[in-house]
Parts: structure tokens; C-alpha cells; sequence
């Protein structure tokens, strides 16, 4: 396939922007890297960072953005800043890939799926367990009926963080929830579609004496069952109890841990139920090791050269985006 032309907008603090532009910088068969724009201070806010622009130029994002050669972007600023630029690229016609989830305002992020509708450019979020390929096989294979009608899913995203990323979470509405749990919210959206009710029950854990919200609980009602998200910022082992199960009227899956990190590469493990036993101990299985974030850039240079067609379409994005604001407690 063709290189597509991108430009790098921003670096995040908290978020993905240093593994995903050092990943970037291994796909150079897929991506002709124009430059970088720093339009929020990084440079002066998150020098440790630099490193991963080295050997690229940087520019302005008027240039970038009146560039008609520059095809796309590549947006990494922080959670607060991002629909503002996807926006301004919306508008100057290029193709947007952002970090997730969006920006905080409801309305700016539906002016920029009206944008990006309009311009019918690729529009695509960096929600990178879509790209795991055990979970995109799980899925497919629940939408494929393998596992039955789906009554329950869990799904839970820990950590244990540092208490400066757990004071910036006061930032985001629904803190945790919105920074960790709109991963999961993506997931269970996907596996069973649109609750009937959703109850967020967010809290703040007052560890440390710190008043954000860093422990993110919500249940999905649904017709036949109800669904369960947990996101905590302050978890020991939090990490590795990081799981995805599903469970249906003809068996049950569950991936866990969602990865296991070896350097910069990951794998995952699960172990399926088809049994109708209580002693099952299950058929278990791990992927080999992969970048968690090369399937989902690549999916992005072939959407944008031609070659495929993003299954998420704007309007699932909204959706979800909706939805995940309810998830955070916002009315």
C-alpha cells in the first residue's frame, strides 16, 4: 500500500502518546511523518517526552493544517484539549485519528462528528482493545452466537497509580471512569449493545487524602441480565486482575489478565467454558507477544489510503461517547 502523510499533534501527560508515536516511528512503510506540532506547551510542560519526535521537524498548525499535502493527523494532546484540534482538522479536511475518548464537552464532540460526517475522511479514536486479538476474536465470535444469549459481562481496568495522576483526575468528569473505564464501556457496548439503564456508582477512595474520583463503579441493565464495569486508580495488583468476562447460555469466556507486559510488547491469556460443570477448569490459551498498538495505527494508514473500511463509524462513536458520559454520572 501507499504511505499515507500524517503530522503528530501534541503530547498527553497521562495517557498514550509516548508508546504510540514510538510505535509509529516502526511503521514507516505505512506512515510519511511530515512533523510535529506542540501547541500546548509540552516542550516546556513534558520535556522527558521529546525523544520520540527526534529526527522530525517541527512546524506550526496553521502549516500543518493549510498543508493539502499533509492528509492526516494524529492527535495526542491532553484529554482536555482533543476534540478542540480534531476540530480544527475536521475543518481543514483532514483525516483524524484522536486519543481516547474525546474531549469533555458533549457538544464540541457532536460539531466534530457532524465534521467529520461531512467530510467523509476516516475518523478513528484510540480505543486499542478493539485491536487485541483475542478480544477481537471473543467478540466476533459472541456477535457470532458461539457463546449464546449473553447475560452477563465483567469488566474491569486497575491500576495502582501515583497520586499526581489521581489529583489530574479531578480534571475529567467522572475521573477514572472517563480516563479508563471508557475502554470498558467501548467493550460491553459492543458485546451487548445499547443498557436499558445505566447505574454509576463512582467514587472517591480519599487514599492519600486525595478527593478525585479514582474508583469508577457503573452496572448496565439490560432485558436479560446486567453488566458490570470497574475501573480503580488505586489497586494493588490492580493490573493483573484486568479482565473481560463473558457469559452466555451456551458457555462463557474470560480474558485475564488483558495483558501481561514484557518490555514494550504484550500478551493476553483466557480460558473458555463450555462445560456445564461446576469442577471445569476450563480450555486455557495465550496469544503470542504483540504491540497493542500496531494493529490499531495500521488499521488507520490502509482506512486512510483506501485499502479498508473503519467498522466504527462516527455515529457509533457518539453513541458511545453518550453513553460513557452517563456512565460518568454526567446528566
Amino acid at each position: 500500500m501507499r504511505r499515507i502523510t500524517t503530522a503528530l499533534i501534541g503530547l498527553n501527560e497521562h495517557s498514550h502518546s509516548l508508546p504510540i508515536y514510538k510505535c509509529i516511528n516502526t511503521l514507516g512503510e505505512y506512515f510519511d511523518v511530515k512533523g510535529y506540532v506542540l501547541p500546548e506547551n509540552e516542550r516546556e510542560r513534558l520535556p522527558e517526552k521529546l525523544c520520540v519526535l527526534e529526527g522530525y521537524p517541527e512546524l506550526t498548525l496553521e502549516s500543518v493544517l493549510n498543508d493539502k499535502s499533509v492528509e492526516s493527523v494524529i492527535i495526542e494532546t491532553d484529554e482536555v484539549y482533543l476534540t478542540d484540534y480534531a476540530i480544527k482538522a475536521a475543518k481543514a479536511g483532514k483525516h483524524v485519528y484522536m486519543e481516547k475518548p474525546g474531549g469533555t464537552d458533549l457538544a464540541k464532540f457532536e460539531e466534530l462528528i457532524s465534521l467529520m460526517k461531512q467530510s467523509g475522511k476516516v475518523f478513528q479514536i484510540g480505543y486499542m482493545y478493539r485491536y487485541n486479538p483475542m478480544i477481537k476474536d471473543v467478540i466476533a465470535r459472541v456477535k457470532a452466537g458461539e457463546f449464546g444469549e449473553i447475560t452477563s459481562v465483567e469488566a474491569q481496568m486497575n491500576c495502582i497509580h501515583k497520586p499526581d495522576l489521581r489529583n489530574w483526575l479531578s480534571t475529567l468528569p467522572g475521573g477514572m471512569m472517563f480516563y479508563l473505564g471508557c475502554h470498558l464501556v467501548d467493550l460491553v457496548l459492543q458485546i451487548c449493545g445499547k443498557p436499558e439503564k445505566i447505574i454509576p456508582l463512582n467514587r472517591a477512595t480519599g487514599v492519600d487524602g486525595i478527593g478525585s474520583t479514582d474508583l469508577g463503579l457503573a452496572v448496565f441493565e439490560y432485558k436479560n441480565g446486567s453488566s458490570v464495569i470497574k475501573t480503580s486508580a488505586c489497586e494493588y495488583g490492580g493490573f493483573m486482575r484486568r479482565r473481560l468476562a463473558v457469559c452466555g447460555t451456551k458457555g462463557s469466556v474470560e480474558i485475564c489478565p488483558l495483558e501481561v507486559i514484557e518490555g514494550e510488547l504484550q500478551y493476553t491469556e483466557k480460558t473458555e467454558y463450555f462445560v456445564r460443570s461446576w469442577h471445569d477448569r476450563g480450555a486455557h490459551e495465550k496469544t503470542p507477544l504483540f504491540d497493542r498498538y500496531r494493529d490499531m495505527l495500521v488499521s488507520f494508514a490502509k482506512e486512510v489510503a483506501g485499502e479498508t473500511v473503519n467498522p466504527y463509524t462516527p455515529d457509533y462513536e457518539l453513541e458511545l461517547y453518550k453513553i460513557l458520559l452517563k456512565t460518568c454520572g454526567v446528566k
